[in-house]
């Protein structure tokens, strides 16, 4: 199988492609231009559309409509550009738009810097955004992750209908490594019965947010409370590292389990039962 020395950034890009990605409208931000760079190289090789938005606003909206069509589509973006994109995201979510949402973290808040930083757990977790909505949030900690996690992004945001978030930072993303491609055949996504693709067969369909009776709206929040809640049972994944025989365990996602990984192995050369619990589903 083919392996590649290669940045977490392409690396998610070229996973997100091998799992049916079609589309990308983004901008640029630091730390996650390699990650749109690959797209703009990748996409149109496999028959898929990039563009560069005018701005982050610009861009998520281009998903929702990509994604009204039943396009698997994505977007990346760092801090102040997720920031820019919650309203939209909000409207993906209540819309019930499958799509998937690239976080590279960075620090903040307001300008902070451009330095890896995990300080948009809350926000990713939580929905970001106005309204009683939640993302799927995935964690890769490796770019072999980001590469295998960005295909069942795709799988998730389909099976669920919903938005989900791959949370991960300036230095899984930009940090080269080895990657393997177990499968090198893309998925082919069917275009999805509730899709609205301006053919007779979807006439009928309607993608919308608004229920303006309150008996109505209540109904959808309740629906989207339970899909979170199924989801939340389905897929919670996580890694154990020596937790078996732990006193001490360590709780850690992303980047900071793997420095998290070297601290078990210090303190068990020094008598010390240490583990870790690495969540890669976020709640």
């Amino acid at each position: 199988m083919p392996r590649q020395l290669i940045k977490g950034n392409e690396a998610l890009m070229k996973g997100a492609i091998l799992g049916g990605c079609r589309a990308f409208y983004g901008y640029p931000i630091t730390p996650a231009n390699e990650l749109t760079e690959a797209a703009a190289f990748y996409l149109p090789q496999a028959g898929g559309v990039f563009l560069q938005a005018e701005s982050e606003v610009a861009a998520i909206n281009m998903v929702y409509g990509a994604a009204s069509a039943g396009v698997r589509v994505m977007t990346a973006s760092s801090g102040p550009g997720i920031s820019l994109m919650s309203e939209g995201i909000s409207y993906l979510a209540g819309a019930e738009l499958p799509c998937v949402i690239v976080n590279v973290m960075r620090g903040g808040p307001g300008l902070g810097n451009i330095a890896p930083e995990q300080g948009d757990y809350f926000q990713a977790v939580k929905g970001g955004g106005h309204g009683n909505y939640r993302c799927l949030v995935l964690a890769p900690a490796t770019a072999q992750e980001m590469c295998d996690l960005a295909r069942l992004a795709f799988e998730l945001a389909d099976r669920y209908r919903n938005p989900v978030m791959i949370l991960t930072d300036g230095y899984t993303g930009q940090m080269m490594e080895p990657v393997d491609f177990y499968s090198t055949a893309a998925v082919e996504p069917k275009v999805p019965d509730w899709a609205v693709c301006g053919t007779p067969e979807t006439r009928g369909n309607l993608i919308t947010s608004i229920y303006l009776q309150p008996d109505d709206l209540e109904r959808h929040v309740r629906k989207l409370a339970a899909k979170y809640r199924l989801a939340e049972e389905r897929e919670t994944r996580w890694e154990n590292y020596h937790t078996g025989d732990a006193d001490l365990i360590f709780v850690g996602y992303g980047i900071v389990s793997r420095i998290l990984k070297s601290v078990v192995g210090m303190l068990r050369e020094r008598g010390v039962r240490a583990g870790l619990l690495r969540p890669i589903t976020l709640y």
